[in-house]
């Protein structure tokens, strides 16, 4: 006979992830108690984080980046690639950013996160009630806001999605500014994915 344990794992996988050692150029998330490791960006990727942070005004709005969310309900320690949210809300100290203090957050596509970036971090946002979530996609050359998230754990989705493509402005109404995306760069010779 062969026992089985039953006891949840959120406490020791949660634990075990917060003592985590990251190699040297990787970062690490803990989603849906699944601990992803990923090599570091591309430079695309982070000259398109930049250019978004650039306008973004600081006098309004905390533009953090590596930084870790607290998503309880979900076993979920997500690392987006941009954090945004008002100035003078949140947590000045800690590794953590409660969720219920974010206006969007921002996701560059890698060439090796697009199934979660569109699937998993859609429904573990959209459960936490991040108000907004922008995708940027360097392999379709297009962005992605969804906004008015409803449901429940898996289940969880938004309701409103805007899809426009790099060169045009792209609205960005939950921080009020017009996203200018003609600097985005594209990856090249990555095949097209199926997504949104």
């Amino acid at each position: 006979m062969t026992a089985v344990d039953d006891r949840p794992m959120t406490t020791d996988i949660v634990k075990f992830f917060e003592n985590f050692e990251v190699p040297e150029g990787f970062k690490v998330e803990l989603l849906r108690g699944e601990i992803v490791m990923m090599a570091g960006p591309d430079v695309a990727h982070n000259d398109i984080v930049e250019a978004v942070v650039d306008q973004i005004p600081r006098q309004r709005w905390r533009r953090l980046q590596t930084q870790d969310i607290a998503i309880l309900e979900e076993t979920s320690e997500p690392q987006p690639d941009l954090v945004v949210l008002e100035r003078g809300t949140g947590p000045g100290q800690g590794r953590l950013m409660p969720s219920e203090v974010i206006t969007m957050l921002v996701e560059v596509v890698s060439k090796t996160s697009v199934d979660r970036d569109y699937g998993v971090k859609r429904s573990i946002y959209a459960a936490a009630k991040v108000p907004a979530y922008l995708i940027i996609d360097p392999i379709m050359a297009q962005c992605v806001l969804l906004t008015e998230p409803t449901g429940h754990g898996e289940n969880a989705d938004y309701r409103r999605q805007r899809i426009t493509k790099f060169g045009d402005l792209t609205p960005l109404e939950p921080i009020n500014i017009e996203l200018d995306t003609s600097e985005f760069a594209t990856y090249e010779k990555v095949r097209p994915h199926r997504y949104p």
